[in-house]
């Protein structure tokens, strides 16, 4: 069974099981290169692992890009 959060203002669907770091990883992105807000919390990088996801939750994720 899944859970409803929502991504950067998107309705996602995630497995129940899923950790922020395995969020991450699916997305496609360098966990040292994203910041993870979580229901208006910024997440550390270091606690992506620790962090489950749960029904409702509000999930905005930056990701640095550099260049010049």
């Amino acid at each position: 069974m899944g859970i409803w959060i929502t991504l950067n203002g998107k309705r996602h669907e995630a497995d129940e099981s899923t950790r922020l770091d395995a969020l991450v990883d699916s997305l496609g992105l360098e966990q040292e290169h994203t910041v993870v807000e979580r229901n208006g919390d910024i997440i550390e990088r270091t606690r992506f692992g620790d962090i489950m996801l749960h029904d409702g939750d509000a999930i905005e994720i930056v990701r640095f890009v550099g260049g010049g």
